[in-house]
């Protein structure tokens, strides 16, 4: 079941789509990355795949409408990594009232600056975010608190986008904690060739199933 989910940032609201599957084992919360939406076809792609594995998913807009209007005129708000992150942590707690997912393990699931983002704010809540996955990411953007950064991370790059492998490698040998770095051979940055992005799907499933499935300790704690 999807219903629509508004997530408040002080001065306005953003939309976003609340999907969860029956017995869900967890939620997952998506952060999109720059010039993109709570539409995007990538992430709604996985966001279908975890919903298959028993994941609710949180796709929302990061921008409010007038946020977008004026990054067309030139705006640089999708690089502010901390307003991004203040955004996810909104989001975080306004999930923390709806009956339908509170008590779920959370994972966050980044792109581009969105993962960031989604660094960002699970090393400002390590009692609420349990995992996180990275796709085509920027961790570079949240240097300063990768080390802050307790919960299982699993960094998703393409083969052949060598300028972000090289940057997530460096992020890896900084993260404290469990982490991973997968590359997808033959994938660019956006994971467009075939196949491609079916193994980022795969790869993030099984990434939260082992940390937020029904076998683990992991509660959504307030």
């Amino acid at each position: 079941m999807t219903e629509p989910f508004t997530v408040g940032t002080g001065t306005s609201l953003v939309e976003g789509d609340l999907t969860v599957p029956a017995d869900a084992a967890g939620v997952v919360v998506f952060a999109h990355g720059s010039g993109s939406s709570r539409h995007s076809p990538r992430n709604q792609a996985v966001a279908r795949t975890l919903q298959d594995h028993r994941f609710a998913t949180l796709l929302f807009d990061m921008l409010s409408s007038e946020e977008e209007r004026a990054e067309a005129a030139g705006g640089r708000l999708r690089f502010d990594i901390g307003l991004l992150r203040d955004r996810l942590l909104r989001a975080l707690d306004d999930l923390g009232r709806h009956s339908a997912v509170a008590g779920l393990p959370v994972g966050l699931f980044g792109a581009s600056t969105g993962a960031a983002a989604a660094l960002g704010a699970a090393a400002a809540r390590p009692d609420v975010v349990r995992a996180v996955v990275s796709r085509g990411g920027r961790p570079d953007l949240a240097e300063e608190v990768l080390s802050d950064v307790r919960c299982p991370v699993l960094l998703v790059v393409g083969g052949q986008d060598d300028t972000v492998r090289r940057l997530n490698k460096a992020a890896a040998a900084r993260l404290p904690g469990d982490r991973e770095l997968l590359v997808v051979p033959g994938a660019g940055h956006l994971f467009e060739e075939p196949g491609t992005l079916e193994q980022v799907a795969d790869a993030a499933a099984g990434w939260f199933d082992r940390h937020l499935g029904p076998g683990g300790d992991h509660t959504f704690a307030r």
